[in-house]
């Protein structure tokens, strides 16, 4: 029998959630053919778009609010419309960004890249009231972050955060940098970052478990009522109802670890918006994450072998002094 609470007890009728996606892009990636000839794939991709397929994947009716313009946004309005998902967008003068990646090595190679241009006040006013506007109607709302610094402003994420919460809907953020600092200021329900990401931001200078810890409790006290820390293939940790837990999940040889982190997210964000507890849901988040990894498609995966790997995920107290050794080994997984 399944425990309370636990994913396979997700509710009949599927939560609906909101994903702010300021920065989709088209992607094309090389990789090795059968024949002599490459496979080309064509794709929407960037951190919100994958958030949202995940999210969908695990039964969720999902908005994606995000800025469409030039022949990327045209390409992408088109790729996106597969995907089930409920696509609200913004129409913008600049084009979305798009990346061209090669595979054929079994590593990822940037051949060409461009960003999405910022965007101008009318674009962000619709962007942002489009977003109210969906989540005000959602069980959840995901807050997700530009591919390249400033796009957007750390006020835009703050007003947003802080006027979604103040109407009663449910929060979660997946940031760094000063989108990270705006949206602390807002609050958020739950706060999902990655050890590198606070590195880079000069806020974490080990790795070490209770190191982490400490600064995911300070996060706590700028505006996040529960934190997850990712530390790729090592536990993550987890903050919440003044408890410091570690988080460990099950480990496979990884074939692409890019997107793992957004469905570990995504997941989250389906479990809150049916209204698991905060752990459980933190369950579903890990398992989706893990899975990720062992697949090509990034954000992708089926809700049946999620909730089953989900009862491999352990949460634990992290003890004074606790170190990483305890774990079992695991491949890289980058969350």
């Amino acid at each position: 029998m399944a425990e309370a609470g636990s994913p396979s007890e997700l509710p009949l009728d599927p939560c609906s959630v909101a994903v702010f996606a300021p920065s989709p892009v088209v992607t094309i990636t090389v990789e090795a053919g059968a024949e002599s000839e490459p496979d080309i794939h064509l794709h929407a991709g960037g951190q919100g778009f994958w958030v949202a397929r995940m999210a969908a994947r695990l039964g969720a009716k999902v908005s994606l609010c995000a800025p469409l313009g030039g022949e990327s946004g045209t390409v992408l309005g088109s790729l996106l419309a597969v995907e089930g998902i409920s696509v609200l967008s913004v129409q913008t003068e600049g084009a979305n960004g798009a990346y061209i990646h090669d595979r054929r090595s079994g590593r990822r190679e940037v051949v060409a890249e461009t960003s999405s241009p910022s965007l101008t006040r009318h674009e962000l006013d619709d962007l942002y009231g489009l977003t109210l506007a969906a989540g005000l109607e959602s069980d959840v709302v995901l807050i997700t972050g530009t591919r390249s610094p400033g796009i957007l402003s750390a006020e835009v994420f703050q007003r947003l955060c802080r006027d979604l919460r103040t109407n009663g809907r449910l929060v979660a953020a997946d940031l760094s940098g000063e989108p990270l600092v705006g949206a602390l200021r807002g609050g958020v329900d739950f706060l999902k970052v990655s050890d590198e990401d606070l590195v880079l931001d000069g806020r974490l200078r080990t790795r070490e478990p209770q190191a982490t810890a400490n600064v995911g409790r300070e996060l706590s006290e700028e505006g996040a009522a529960s934190v997850l820390v990712s530390r790729s293939a090592e536990p993550a940790i987890l903050l919440t109802d003044d408890r410091e837990l570690r988080v460990d999940g099950p480990h496979f040889e990884p074939v692409d670890e890019h997107g793992a982190g957004d469905s570990l997210f995504a997941g989250i964000g389906v479990g809150m918006g049916d209204g698991l507890p905060v752990e459980v849901a933190v369950k579903l988040g890990v398992a989706a994450g893990a899975l990720n990894v062992a697949r090509h498609g990034l954000g992708t995966g089926h809700l049946r072998e999620i909730t089953s790997l989900s009862h491999q995920v352990r949460i634990d107290p992290l003890q004074s002094g606790s170190s990483d050794s305890d774990a079992a080994p695991a491949a890289s997984t980058a969350f």
